[in-house]
């Protein structure tokens, strides 16, 4: 490839991994879900353990730069995410194990059937929050309760099941990491649906989830060797994501957590439609 192409391919790298980080951040979701089908049509003849390599390293970065920019605002929820991040790392190994083992094609089809189905709970199942001083809505009976004090006068308490958290955890830390996508995509909802956190939690500790997530997913695949060539690729990327990131994050306060959350659902489409045509294709 001549000079001046490859730099422009750089480029058009970076301002993707821009788009992907604003939007990653500002849903909580790392932007795995975005990149992955966006790599398979950049790189047609790439297997699919060297592009889930690439998308995994770049969410981190992404996620990284989130979690920095979060932290700040005073929203993760440190306690719960470490919990649920710990639990994510024996699947986030075996996850990367597989996708190394399977075509290309079918990876695809699994990929795409993932995402129209999630993005379909979410359509059906819109969560609305009301942003009060202090936020209550529906909790468990029993479980762990947080209370969580922001700038402004604003405070969330919430209450879930560790247990229930944990064991869907281990799970999708296998998916996460066999997909390619960090998992954030999933994360939220899980937090948000399942788990009851309030979104403006939900999509902080998210990012912070996926950090320590795809961070342990990306060493497994240094360790097989997955980098093929895709050293300069994370590097472009990773330069938008970090700025992105930022942006996104800083966004987020400025979105209510409903339109978040359809934001989401309406992207998983896009890409869910785009992927299944390939793979029937």
């Amino acid at each position: 490839m001549p000079w001046h192409q490859t730099t422009l391919h750089y480029f058009v790298l970076m301002a993707l991994g821009f788009g992907i980080g604003g939007y990653g951040s500002l849903i909580g979701a790392g932007g795995g879900f975005l990149l992955m089908p966006l790599l398979l049509v950049l790189y047609p003849h790439d297997p699919a353990h060297y592009l889930t390599a690439i998308s995994l390293a770049v969410v981190c970065i992404n996620t990284i730069s989130g979690t920095e920019a979060y932290a700040h605002m005073k929203r993760i929820d440190y306690k719960s995410g470490l919990m649920f991040a710990a639990a994510t790392i024996p699947g986030s190994i075996f996850g990367v194990l597989t996708t190394a083992s399977i075509s290309r094609k079918l990876f695809e089809g699994v990929f795409s059937v993932f995402l129209i189905g999630l993005a379909l709970f979410m359509f059906l199942r819109p969560k609305s929050h009301t942003e009060k001083k202090l936020h209550r809505h529906s909790q468990p009976s029993s479980g762990m309760t947080r209370v969580l004090a922001m700038p402004h006068g604003i405070s969330y308490e919430y209450t879930f099941r560790p247990l229930l958290g944990i064991s869907v955890f281990l799970f999708l830390g296998f998916l996460a990491s066999f997909l390619g996508i960090g998992g954030g995509s999933l994360v939220v909802p899980i937090l948000a649906y399942l788990l009851n956190f309030p979104v403006a939690i939900a999509t902080a500790t998210s990012q912070f989830v996926v950090a320590i997530l795809t961070l342990s997913a990306t060493l497994v695949h240094i360790w097989l060797g997955s980098f093929h060539h895709g050293a300069h690729r994370i590097a472009a990327l990773g330069i938008g994501v970090l700025v992105g990131a930022q942006v996104g994050a800083y966004l987020s306060n400025k979105i209510k957590g409903l339109w978040i959350i359809r934001a989401l659902a309406f992207a998983l489409v896009l890409a869910g439609v785009r992927m299944l045509i390939g793979a029937l294709g």
